[in-house]
């Protein structure tokens, strides 16, 4: 079963091109072609802008990696000190992520259950979790190793 589906094409197109001598058999077979040109056309513009839009992702990432590689060229200790940190904040983290799964594990009935204990739980895990992985981010961007590229 796993050769016919790799063999056979995802989408296929059988224009028929003995098309009988009546008249509107033959329009019917020209607004086919016709469609198909044009799908054919904006397939190809699709493509066009999809490999644009690469095309600028790859050039802004290398533009970030160039100048995070220049910062960490002229900042080397304190590049050092980043990544001792990113270290540390990961520690951190891991233990939060620990106390926020047990309080979930311990009162997952009375969040399903009730709004206020589920805004208290978010309220008091939710602006530090994302403030603890912000943190971490730049930490480790700015202290990670440089890259050769």
């Amino acid at each position: 079963m796993a050769d016919e589906s790799q063999q056979s094409p995802l989408f296929r197109i059988d224009l028929d091109e003995t098309v009988g001598a009546d008249l509107e058999g033959m329009e019917d077979a020209e607004d086919t072609r016709e469609l198909l040109r044009q799908l054919v056309i904006g397939q190809e513009r699709q493509n066009e802008l999809l490999e644009d839009l690469v095309e600028h992702l790859v050039a802004s990432s290398r533009q970030r990696a160039h100048e995070l590689g220049q910062w960490r060229q002229q900042n080397p200790q304190l590049a050092r000190k980043c990544r001792q940190a990113a270290e540390a904040i990961s520690r951190i983290q891991t233990e939060f992520l620990e106390q926020l799964t047990e309080e979930i594990s311990c009162n997952s009935e009375a969040l399903a259950d009730g709004d206020f204990l589920l805004n208290e739980f978010v309220d008091r895990f939710g602006p530090r979790l994302a403030h603890l992985n912000g943190v971490a981010q730049v930490l480790s961007q700015l202290g990670s190793a440089p890259t050769n590229s």
